[in-house]
């Protein structure tokens, strides 16, 4: 049967059939059990990933064939193959896993951030191997966008497990207390983040999604200090409160050394489905936004819909697009000609550098450094080397602008 006879959802319509799935050894069904660690498909093709370590008493070939035995028969579906899970030493530990990390994050609730965080990784998904954990501890709503649940299992050193999403791994405090309200104060929230974040035993190793909580909270400065993060978009619909208060956000953002890559405009138009006319839900009269946008999403019942890996809305392959353009811009920046350039040294030519350039400027004349890491401590130095408080070294503007390169720049008193 070809491939175009497929259910609409046929991810949702192979979980939904091996959850009826029941083996001696077992005492609930291949999904509830955990058995189920990765289901993987491409057309006509399904390949089903189990881990049976859990239940050393099922039969390997009861379980196999009960698997093979219901999903011959999922329509457009022609060949089917069952592979068992490497050991946990394949899988790894902590956000370090991954090539790179992207985080989502909004200024204020309600402008559809967790929406677009879950379609971009379900988009990115498409090309690599990707997982997207919810840090949102007060509202995690990932899992039920998704429509994943527990129970999540752990290895043999209690390091939990994502669940798997067509091949897109899950995590997230959602998982982990479903439908329990989070009441949790700062300390304890943070807690809670850091320890999923470091403990999490991911077997995905490309693109990390983190949907971060609104606002500028606790969770999200400490997110933003203690991970790595290569790249951050802020989610704003266009009423103008939302773009005034996603601009602070974002200058708390660079003050914070993040490397904002754009904005996603969302719920900016609504196309009417009886004329076809496009209709702005905001006002023009807008403040403009303090970094690019990179993608403006209509309000559309698209988005509303569970995301599906490897099929994603055409503005949200665009969004991956422009995510990936500002990636490849970000690997190609070049220094300003006039900067000081100290990646990659030792700390003793590093400060010898930094002394020699700027002990030669004149009193207003501009400097500027290029770094490997956070040159915020220099101002400490500069202010030694010129004789003055530290806050005499002002203006002192410090912007990431690529994971492997910082850019200070301020005068001489």
């Amino acid at each position: 049967m070809p491939a175009s006879e497929l259910p609409d959802d046929p991810y949702e319509t192979v979980r939904e059939t091996l959850s009826e799935v029941s083996v001696p050894g077992i005492e609930s069904d291949l999904i509830s059990a955990g058995v189920i660690y990765e289901i993987d498909l491409h057309g006509e093709n399904l390949t089903v990933v189990v881990d049976m370590s859990p239940y050393p008493a099922a039969s390997d070939e009861n379980i196999m064939t009960g698997i093979l035995e219901v999903t011959e028969e999922i329509p457009g579906i022609e060949n089917v193959q069952v592979e068992q899970a490497g050991p946990d030493a394949e899988l790894r530990s902590g956000v370090e896993a991954f090539d790179r990390v992207i985080a989502v994050a909004s200024a204020k609730g309600g402008v559809g951030k967790s929406t677009v965080a879950t379609h971009l990784a379900a988009a990115l998904a498409a090309e690599e191997d990707v997982a997207i954990f919810d840090a949102d501890v007060h509202g995690p709503n990932v899992d039920r966008i998704l429509e994943v649940d527990g129970p999540v299992y752990a290895t043999d050193d209690g390091q939990p497990i994502p669940i798997d999403y067509g091949g897109m791994e899950v995590m997230g405090v959602g998982l982990l207390q479903s439908d329990v309200p989070l009441a949790w104060r700062g300390a304890m929230a943070h807690d809670a983040v850091s320890d999923l974040f470091g403990d999490t035993a991911w077997r995905n190793d490309g693109t990390l999604v983190i949907d971060l909580p609104p606002g500028t909270g606790d969770v999200v400065l400490t997110t933003l200090q203690d991970v790595p993060v290569d790249g951050l978009i802020v989610v704003t619909t266009p009423f103008h409160t939302s773009v005034t208060d996603t601009n602070r956000t974002i200058d708390l953002f660079l003050d914070e050394g993040v490397p904002v890559l754009g904005a996603v405009v969302n719920m900016a138009e609504f196309t009417c489905e009886h004329c076809g006319e496009p209709n702005d839900l905001f006002a023009d009269d807008l403040p403009n936004l303090a970094t690019d946008v990179l993608a403006t999403l209509p309000f559309d019942g698209a988005f509303q819909r569970r995301p599906t890996v490897g099929s994603a809305p055409a503005p949200i392959r665009e969004l991956a697009a422009s995510i990936e353009a500002e990636f490849d811009a970000l690997a190609a920046y070049e220094p300003p000609e006039d900067a000081v350039d100290i990646r990659g040294l030792d700390p003793e030519p590093r400060r010898d550098r930094v002394r020699e350039v700027f002990e030669a400027l004149e009193s207003g004349e501009q400097f500027r450094v290029v770094s490997d890491r956070d040159p915020t401590p220099i101002r400490q130095y500069l202010a030694t080397l010129a004789e003055v408080e530290p806050a005499s070294i002002d203006p002192f503007d410090v912007r990431r602008k690529s994971p492997d390169a910082w850019e200070l720049t301020t005068v001489r008193p």
